[in-house]
C-alpha cells in the first residue's frame, strides 16, 4: 500500500490506499472471484428476477459485468498495439449487447463472465507502464478516461454491482480499502450550492461532496454512517439507510 496524503475535503491524516498495482494484482481478483462465486451460485430462475438497478434483471446486471470487462480489455489491447479502440461500437450496440447476452441463458453468462475476467487482468498487464495518460472512449466521440484510470473503473464496476444482484453479497461487504477509493470517486457528486461533509465514522475521515475543493460553507449539512453506507448511498442507491444528519434529512443524491 502507498500512504497517500488526502486532498482538501478530506481529513488532514494520511490513509493507506491501494495503488494501481495493488487493484490489478490483489483488489480486483479477488473481487471478480466473489462475484462468480455468487452467480455460481444463482438457481435458473433466479436469473430473471429484478436486481438492485431499476428495470434490470439479474441477468442483464450479470451481462453489462461481462460486456464491461470484455470492452475494456478490447479497448486496452488498442492501446497496447498503438490503436484507438472504443469500449463499445455505439451506445445502441452497447445496450443492444446487454439485452442480447442476458437472453443467452445462464451457462452462455456464466460462461462469458468467467472468460471475462482474466481477460481484462491479461489486457491490462499488456499496457507498458507508461502509456497510464493515453485516453480511452467509452464509444466513438463519447467522454473519455485514461488507461491509468481503467483499474479502478473495473473494481468500481464489480464491487456496486456485485451488491446490486441482492444475492446476499451487500455493501456491508466492500472491504474498508473499496469504501475509501469509493468515496475519493464522489467527491465531485452534487452541486456547488448543496456541497456537505461525508464523515466515515469507523474510518475517522471525512470528504467533502460537492462544491470543488474549496471550503464548505456555513451551516453546510455534516452526514455521518460508515464509510460503505455513505458509498453506497451516494451512488444514489438505498435511502441512507444507517446515515444519520444534524438537520434530520439526508441530502438529495440523483443516480449515479
Amino acid at each position: 500500500m502507498t500512504q497517500v496524503t488526502p486532498p482538501p475535503g478530506r481529513s488532514g491524516r494520511s490513509v493507506p490506499r491501494p495503488t494501481r498495482r495493488d487493484v490489478l494484482d490483489q483488489h480486483l481478483p479477488e473481487a471478480e472471484r466473489r462475484l462468480v462465486r455468487t452467480v455460481d451460485g444463482l438457481a435458473d430462475a433466479d436469473w430473471d428476477a429484478p436486481s438492485g438497478l431499476p428495470g434490470w434483471t439479474r441477468a442483464q446486471v450479470v451481462a453489462h459485468l461481462a460486456l464491461n470487462a470484455e470492452g475494456l480489455a478490447g479497448a486496452l489491447r488498442g492501446v497496447a498495439a498503438g490503436d484507438n479502440i472504443p469500449m463499445y461500437r455505439t451506445p445502441e450496440a452497447r445496450d443492444d449487447d446487454i439485452t442480447e447476452l442476458a437472453a443467452a441463458g445462464p451457462v452462455e453468462l456464466r460462461s462469458r463472465l468467467l472468460a471475462a475476467g482474466p481477460g481484462f487482468a491479461e489486457a491490462a498487464a499488456a499496457v507498458p507502464d507508461d502509456r497510464g495518460d493515453t485516453p480511452l472512449e467509452r464509444t466513438p466521440g463519447d467522454s473519455r478516461f485514461r488507461v491509468g484510470d481503467v483499474a479502478w473503473m473495473r473494481w468500481r464496476e464489480v464491487e456496486i454491482h456485485h451488491a446490486d444482484l441482492g444475492a446476499g453479497y451487500g455493501p456491508q461487504d466492500w472491504s474498508p480499502a473499496f469504501s475509501l477509493q469509493l468515496l475519493d470517486a464522489m467527491t465531485g457528486r452534487g452541486a456547488a450550492d448543496a456541497a456537505f461533509s461525508a464523515y466515515a465514522s469507523d474510518l475517522d475521515e471525512t470528504w467533502t461532496i460537492g462544491g470543488g475543493a474549496g471550503d464548505l460553507p456555513a451551516g453546510a449539512v455534516v452526514v455521518t454512517g460508515t464509510a460503505a453506507a455513505l458509498a453506497w448511498w451516494l451512488t444514489g442507491r438505498g435511502t441512507g439507510e444507517g446515515l444519520t444528519s444534524e438537520r434530520g434529512e439526508l441530502p438529495q443524491i440523483g443516480a449515479w
